[in-house]
């Protein structure tokens, strides 16, 4: 048995169906019956049960091979790192608790790094919280996930504009999450022995003015970058329902994705590339 947390999400509903397709037995976690139906329909089991919930989640994870677990952003949380612990720390227990083999935990590109990167600072958290307690680890660390750019895909298409934090000549990794979710079920199936980092990639590195292109191509008409001044993080992100809190920390990660400061470890890790394609993701994303 395999246990899926965040199977409602992009890259959770990923390993989960991928499980399925290989034609293990999968339990979901959820937070409600209603959330587990789909899953149940598809053959899996349905745990209900908060990640904050230590009692429950260890009662998902007793007898099973292996999970994939991950700390869900809180975008409300006044005090984001700090909330975000919580979740690490109630997963950790759980994890030593019940005693699973493996696990596979969704952490971030930069995760090593000990400041300047934002919010991967509650992975990086996450890290270190299930690593003494893990008896097998393995560390998925992707880069930046290309669905991120779906918020302003409204903008380049009504006006050909992509508004965008980052620098627009930059070629930065990016990823689907379809590759994400797919890596994540390999490493459940072929678990590690100790602790494992996998470093991951999509196809090729793209600069915010290649999406622009690929979007330009799909859309069939002229899509320019709007670079955004970094002071406009924070107005920004408070304006779509974040604290003020994680939008400072959003701030701090677009700078140190732009200055070359959030970076792959590399040293002790392995390196891999996922198959899809930003045009592809882009091309999904515009007929939903």
């Amino acid at each position: 048995m395999y246990v899926v947390a965040g199977a409602t999400g992009q890259t959770g509903s990923v390993v989960a169906d991928s499980l399925l397709k290989l034609g293990k037995p999968v339990t979901v976690v959820v937070r409600t019956e209603e959330k587990g139906e789909a899953w149940r329909e598809k053959g899996a089991k349905v745990a209900v049960a908060a990640l904050e919930d230590v009692a429950a989640l260890r009662g998902a994870l007793a007898n099973a091979e292996g999970a994939y677990l991950l700390v869900p952003p809180n975008y409300g949380a006044a005090r984001f790192l700090e909330d975000r612990r919580r979740t690490a720390d109630a997963l950790a227990q759980a994890v030593a608790e019940s005693g699973i083999p493996h696990v596979v935990f969704l952490s971030s590109i930069g995760a090593q790094l000990p400041s300047g990167t934002g919010p991967i600072l509650s992975v990086r958290y996450g890290e270190s919280a299930l690593t003494p307690v893990a008896r097998n680890l393995t560390l998925l660390r992707p880069a930046s996930f290309i669905e991120n750019w779906a918020p302003v895909l409204g903008a380049a298409r009504e006006n050909g504009v992509l508004p965008s934090f980052l620098a627009p000549q930059r070629k930065i990794p990016m990823i689907a999450t379809k590759d994400i979710g797919r890596i994540a079920a390999e490493s459940l199936v072929n678990p590690a022995r100790g602790r494992r980092v996998l470093e991951l990639a999509g196809p090729e590195e793209y600069s915010p003015e290649d999406i622009a292109r690929a979007l330009g191509s799909l859309l069939r008409r002229d899509v320019r970058v709007e670079a955004a001044p970094l002071n406009a993080v924070v107005p920004t992100f408070t304006s779509l329902g974040l604290s003020e809190d994680l939008a400072r920390l959003m701030e701090e990660m677009y700078a140190g994705i732009n200055s070359g400061h959030i970076a792959y470890e590399k040293k002790g890790a392995e390196f891999r590339r996922g198959t899809v394609s930003a045009i592809e993701v882009l091309r999904g994303l515009l007929q939903q």
